[in-house]
This record gives structure tokens, sequence and C-alpha cells, in this order.
């Protein structure tokens, strides 16, 4: 039946003019453009919390690997000093 998309489309303008008039027709595809607008920004607005979200959960994990880092090396300087005291 809509072998191409320029079917569909005119089909679509053709019972918009019925059910709401031709002077509506403005309103509505303006309408139709800021609802579309709106939920383009939505979407970019997820995914820009999303990359936050991300990017400081890998901030966090290298933040733990900073501080294990700290603590082996405590561990480490406090193992030496164990090993110069048993020594003396």
């Amino acid at each position: 039946m809509f072998e191409s998309p320029n079917d569909l489309i005119i089909l679509l303008v053709v019972i918009a003019v019925l059910f709401f008039g031709s002077s509506k027709i403005p309103e509505l595809f303006r309408s139709l453009g800021r609802a579309m607008g709106e939920f383009k920004k939505g979407r970019m607005e997820a995914e820009m919390e999303m990359q936050q979200m991300m990017l400081s959960q890998e901030q966090k994990k290298g933040e733990n690997i900073e501080e294990l880092e700290k603590r082996i090396a405590e561990l480490q300087k406090q193992l030496e000093e164990l090993k110069q005291t048993k020594k003396a």
C-alpha cells in the first residue's frame, strides 16, 4: 500500500487537514517541532549525565587504586622497619 515514505507523509498531511483544518496545521507542526527539540535536549542531557557518572566512577576507581598503592607503600616501609629492628 505504501511503497515509499512519501506516500505515508502525504496520507498523514491529508488526515491532519481533515481533522484539524488548514489553519491549525502550522501550530501542530510548530508544537511537534518543539516537542522533538525538547526530546533531543533531554536525550543529550541524559547522555551527558551518564558520561559524568561513568567518569566519576572511573575516577573513584583510580582514587581507590591510588589509596591502595599508598597503603602498600606504607606497609612495605613498616616491613622494612621490622626487618631492620630484627637485625639489630
